[in-house]
């Protein structure tokens, strides 16, 4: 489950970004909402928010190693009954995979979603973000509980 979660999500990502790459040019907004909501093509060769604008080489190494790691942590542990753990990752996972893949074939992330009072963005950060809002909740409220009751469940025994 979490393996198709993650190539959907891939999938989406790279499919809008070419579209936004095929149909607007560099700088060009087109407006949903007004003032309020514009799909506006912009590159990024910096990190969330333009951080570590210009090192798209450390930018790629860091976030292969990621994504690898995190994949391979899913895959070893997809049956651990820890859903919304594994969700987080998987969506951290493919926002991560779906950024990559722009630095890897063109050297910048292409992104496209501007509400004008924040940087603009896209699909793979939406993932990301909602990944580690989940992962936050996770730790927060769900965690404890889980060890609660595992250490319950293991002192019966």
């Amino acid at each position: 489950m979490y393996h198709v979660l993650i190539a959907a999500v891939i999938l989406a990502d790279q499919t809008i970004k070419y579209f936004i790459r095929a149909n607007l040019i560099l700088g060009e907004s087109i407006p949903v909402i007004s003032g309020i909501l514009h799909i506006t093509h912009v590159e990024n060769s910096g990190g969330a928010f333009g951080i570590l604008a210009g090192l798209t080489s450390l930018l790629s190494v860091v976030t292969a190693v990621m994504v690898a790691a995190i994949a391979v942590y899913i895959h070893m542990n997809r049956k651990s009954g820890r859903r919304i753990f594994l969700l987080a990752l998987s969506l951290i996972c493919a926002g991560g995979a779906g950024n990559l893949i722009d630095r890897l074939r063109f050297g910048v992330v292409t992104d496209f979603i501007d509400f004008r009072v924040f940087p603009v963005f896209n699909l793979a950060d939406i993932c990301v973000c909602c990944g580690c809002g989940l992962l936050l909740l996770y730790f927060i409220f769900l965690d404890k509980k889980e060890s609660i009751k595992t250490e319950a469940g293991g002192n019966e025994q």
